[in-house]
């Protein structure tokens, strides 16, 4: 059985006064000991935080092309490093990564529904847990459950009738939960615990679907108070789930069953709220991705139909009509299903934004930043740096064919993340968007509705605000063959 030796970390501060106490006597404490942070917006500005929130891109953007690309900008009382290019990617993620914390950056947000979840821990604990995880998510075992996401994109799919509407949206949220409920918890479909620990989920993840000025709020009718209590429910079916499969002697599949048979130091088992930590920060993690990237994809290619006629084409020639196996969702058997999903996750990237805080005094790109502050990288403005991604708000799938991706530069393509925070379900969100993709665009196109246009929320995630829906439309070639 794997070890895990460590203590996790302590709670993390949630009560809104005291947090801001605190970012303020860093901030007094860098600049009495002389300290400088880089150039930018460090005056505080109603414009500068609302745009933070509203739209992230122009303002990084724009911040970028002024200051160069480490730069501060004051977001309601703290100021914050944003570190927008290549270089500065690597090395928060790679070679300097030891310099940044994770737990006490801005997604501290996030501890009342994940707790000490690997999105929230840092040394020791983070890299011992990974270890015990890691295995779920080799070739191998997510080759195993390409079955089980075909399987359920299918069924879901074959509800889908032409001639009608749908919130995509909405629509991969349920089959993306049903997904990591069977393939990454090992729940049955038609357990007795799978719907209400479904929607448990869902509205304890509903929170974040808010403006942050209603998150913040705190008492009762609250969203927070609704999500605090979606999330006790979601704790009881977990921890039931957990007991029962302990007593039963049989830990079942999947991540969730190797965190049962992880033991400490002196051969107990996990505690089980840290299982619990794990198994719900995989739900969040394999949910919220995939159901926006899925989204994306295929507004884009109604919107490029020289992208969106590659694709079918290729899957009409590949897969012939029939149903996908793993072996066609491997990366390199639908090279341009491939390339436009790399190409929505460059104009999209779930993960949008890396917070982190400084351990220490760091150079990033060439520009010192003091210890103890906040510093955010961000994918989504970096993949739309025009000096690598020339004409950057266009949908254009061959930027990765082989010869572009080589030569691109290191830190310049990050929708995963890197080093030893790269996202360690990243093999497995892959295969399920593929198959999902694949069912889809095999059978059918989308065509998003002149009344519904898109509009991108950033909390926390990456997504259409509002969800997006489609007009669902026969495909060509499916009319032509039923003609003949």
């Amino acid at each position: 059985m794997p070890s895990v030796l460590s203590d996790p970390p302590p709670p993390v501060e949630l009560r809104l006064l005291p947090g801001a106490a605190a970012d303020l006597r860093h901030e007094h404490r860098i600049r009495r000991a002389g300290a400088t942070l880089p150039p930018g917006s460090t005056r505080a500005s109603v414009r500068h935080t609302f745009l933070t929130l509203a739209d992230p891109l122009k303002l990084l953007l724009e911040h970028h092309d002024r200051f160069g690309p480490v730069f501060t900008i004051r977001t309601m009382h703290e100021p914050i490093v944003w570190a927008i290019s290549p270089a500065a990617n690597h090395q928060i993620l790679v070679s300097d990564a030891d310099a940044f914390s994770w737990r006490t950056g801005r997604f501290r947000d996030l501890w009342p529904l994940l707790g000490d979840g690997m999105l929230n821990i840092d040394g020791r604990y983070h890299r011992e847990l990974r270890k015990v995880m890691l295995p779920a998510f080799h070739r191998e075992q997510v080759a195993a459950s390409a079955d089980t996401m075909v399987a359920e994109a299918t069924a879901a799919a074959e509800r889908l009738e032409a001639g009608t509407t749908v919130d995509v949206y909405d629509w991969t949220r349920h089959v993306a939960l049903r997904i990591a409920l069977r393939a990454l918890l090992g729940i049955d479909a038609g357990s007795a615990r799978e719907v209400p620990l479904a929607h448990a989920f869902e509205e304890a993840l509903g929170l974040y679907g808010h403006p942050f000025y209603l998150q913040a709020l705190r008492g009762p009718r609250t969203p927070f108070a609704r999500a605090q209590a979606a999330t006790r429910e979601l704790d009881t079916f977990v921890h039931e789930e957990i007991a029962a499969r302990r007593a039963s002697g049989d830990h079942g599949t999947g991540v969730l069953a190797m965190l049962l048979d992880a033991t400490d130091g002196d051969g107990r088992p996990l505690p089980a709220d840290a299982v619990r930590d794990q198994a719900v920060t995989l739900l969040f993690a394999g949910h919220d991705t995939t159901t926006a990237t899925l989204t994306f994809l295929l507004y884009e290619l109604s919107r490029t139909p020289s992208a969106r006629d590659e694709v079918e084409a290729e899957l009409d020639a590949v897969l012939d009509g029939r149903t996908p196996t793993a072996r066609d969702l491997d990366g390199a058997t639908l090279p341009a299903l491939e390339r436009a999903l790399d190409e929505t996750l460059r104009r999209y990237p779930p993960a949008w934004v890396g917070p982190r805080r400084t351990t220490r005094e760091v150079e990033l790109d060439g520009v010192r930043v003091p210890s103890g502050i906040g510093v955010h990288y961000s994918s989504w403005a970096t993949h739309h740096l025009a000096g690598h991604y020339p004409d950057p708000l266009a949908f254009r799938p061959e930027r990765f064919l082989p010869e572009a991706v080589a030569a691109r530069e290191k830190g310049a393509y990050i929708p995963f993340g890197g080093g030893s925070r790269m996202c360690l379900g990243k093999r497995f969100g892959q295969v399920e968007l593929r198959a999902l993709a694949a069912v889809l665009l095999q059978r059918l196109r989308f065509e998003p509705l002149p009344g519904d246009p898109l509009r991108i929320t950033t909390t926390p995630t990456l997504g259409p605000t509002g969800g997006l829906r489609f007009a669902v439309r026969e495909r060509p070639a499916r009319l032509a063959a039923a003609a003949s």
